[in-house]
């Protein structure tokens, strides 16, 4: 078995819709970034590079790369499932806390949950999505950003 870690961040903005774990939240700002800039979703690709050590999202889609601009990060993150699945790794489960002060983010989780499950082609059981605020501290808790920590465990395949 294998761990890996993910972390990524992003400014919040207006006029951008805000996508978390793959799912639209309502909110008047969103994310900026060259993809969708779904914070959950590239930790988690992140943390399943990591484990299988196959180098960080970066790598396979960089940001100056213009076939990746408003790109959905689910598909993204189905292609890194299919990288680690190659390396002979299955996902024994993902842990992952999203830090904002704003939107409150607990009605959405279970969508969350639902949608990255089905995006990584494993149960629901297996991705944990949590929420907490950074307590008016820095970027995000003043409200500029919202960040999310990942964290993947990679099984051999039978």
């Amino acid at each position: 078995m294998r761990i890996g870690q993910g972390y990524d961040i992003h400014r919040l903005v207006p006029d951008r819709p805000l996508i978390l774990g793959g799912i639209l939240i309502p909110y008047e700002k969103g994310l900026l970034g060259h993809s969708d800039a779904d914070v959950l979703t590239h930790a988690i690709m992140d943390a399943l590079l990591g484990a299988a050590a196959l180098r960080d999202i970066g790598y396979y889609f960089p940001p100056e790369d213009e076939q990746w601009k408003g790109a959905d990060s689910i598909l993204l993150l189905q292609q890194v499932v299919q990288l680690v699945g190659k390396e002979g790794w299955q996902i024994g489960n993902i842990d992952t806390v999203v830090v904002a002060e704003q939107p409150k983010l607990k009605p959405h989780i279970p969508t969350m949950q639902a949608r990255l499950a089905e995006a990584m082609q494993i149960s629901p059981q297996q991705v944990a999505v949590k929420a907490t605020t950074n307590e008016k501290l820095g970027p995000v808790g003043e409200g500029q950003a919202i960040a999310a920590f990942a964290v993947a465990l990679l099984l051999a395949a039978e």
